[in-house]
């Protein structure tokens, strides 16, 4: 006996992945980096962490319900531990405990679930919620302070640390520093020379390693990097979005840097500061809030590195990675439009394929 959809149904290819596993897969890749930046950052940073990503799940958990969907299944998928856990190592490390909440209460509730939950979400919730501190909290999200590993001398211990993150009224005034961006930044305003502010800043092995003061996101290239390259090698990101991204920031900044050295810092500079490669391989190539097609990536990275660049340049804000993300965000549908994915037996232009061999 034949069953009566054998003739209309389509053969269907079932992949041996789900969201659950792409999306912890991507805490695995992340997993290296975040345990040094944590351990290098000490236990204020720690608290953080683990406060913003809490902050995050009970979010989840409270919209879901109201929502009267199952809280397990949403949790279970993995994609608020991501959101939480790039929200957290986009924070100054010792930010004080409300910053994470604030944070996650944005980047959850109103950038994801308002907008109907998991896979409706216009723009990405973590870098939601890191512009919505960013630009209410400007004092507490940009008191930076440089590296004190956990344990070595001068790092704060377990209880001095609940003091900076759960405390009242304490102030990072004595201890904070800028950032390698945001230090350029302020020299050049003060009429100092990009080339001759570069020899006060940190080194270039410094910058990439993480020895100075910053986020989570911006330290330690290697394992960013080694993060990002796995889950191209695992084929949960190609790399159309990271190297279309970071291409052209490094052009960018050594285009204008040979022009004028005095004025704009080097390709190089660029690529290793700020949280170039975070974005680049884990927040730019969010699956929902990025193109579909691999030119629709090539162009979406393009304008993100563009706007990066610009924004670190031009505007009042040292690091430009998250407003770059969130403005590319709102042009998805409009790339996606214009760069389709050739439909299976059409021509790019949605013209039949020609048969070969003629008409069957």
């Amino acid at each position: 006996m034949t069953t009566a959809y054998n003739d209309r149904a389509a053969p269907f290819t079932h992949a041996p992945v789900n969201v659950s596993k792409t999306m912890f897969t991507v805490l695995a890749a992340l997993a290296p980096a975040t345990l040094f930046n944590l351990w290098m950052f000490g236990w204020p940073a720690i608290f953080l962490f683990l406060v913003t990503v809490g902050a995050c799940v009970a979010c989840e958990v409270i919209c879901v319900r109201l929502s009267g969907g199952s809280a397990d299944s949403a949790i279970g998928d993995g994609s608020v531990l991501i959101t939480g856990w790039l929200l957290a190592v986009s924070l100054p490390p010792w930010a004080p405990w409300w910053i994470g909440v604030v944070a996650a209460v944005f980047g959850v509730a109103l950038a994801k679930h308002a907008f109907g939950g998991l896979g409706q979400n216009v723009f990405n919730p973590a870098m939601v919620g890191r512009v919505v501190v960013l630009v209410s909290f400007p004092v507490q999200m940009t008191a930076w302070v440089a590296p004190k590993p956990l344990f070595a001398a001068g790092s704060p211990g377990f209880l001095e640390s609940l003091h900076y993150t759960f405390g009242r009224d304490v102030s990072l005034d004595a201890i904070s520093q800028a950032s390698p961006l945001g230090f350029i930044k302020t020299e050049l305003a003060r009429g100092i020379a990009v080339d001759q502010s570069m020899a006060n800043a940190p080194g270039l092995m410094d910058l990439i390693l993480g020895f100075h003061p910053g986020s989570m996101g911006e330290a330690s290239v290697p394992l960013v990097l080694a993060g990002g390259l796995y889950l191209m090698w695992k084929r949960i990101i190609s790399w159309h979005i990271p190297v279309s991204l970071l291409g052209t920031l490094f052009v960018m900044g050594a285009l204008f840097n040979l022009v004028d050295p005095a004025r704009f810092s080097g390709g190089l500079f660029h690529l290793v500061t700020g949280a170039s490669f975070l974005g680049a391989f884990f927040i730019a190539t969010d699956y929902v809030t990025s193109p579909v097609s691999k030119k629709g990536q090539i162009v979406f990275g393009v304008g993100i590195g563009l706007l990066t660049w610009i924004i670190r340049t031009f505007a009042g804000y040292p690091e430009g990675m998250a407003f770059a993300v969130l403005l590319m965000n709102s042009l998805t549908p409009i790339i996606d439009q214009h760069f389709r994915p050739r439909a299976f037996g059409r021509t790019s232009k949605g013209e039949p394929l020609p048969v070969k061999g003629g008409e069957q």
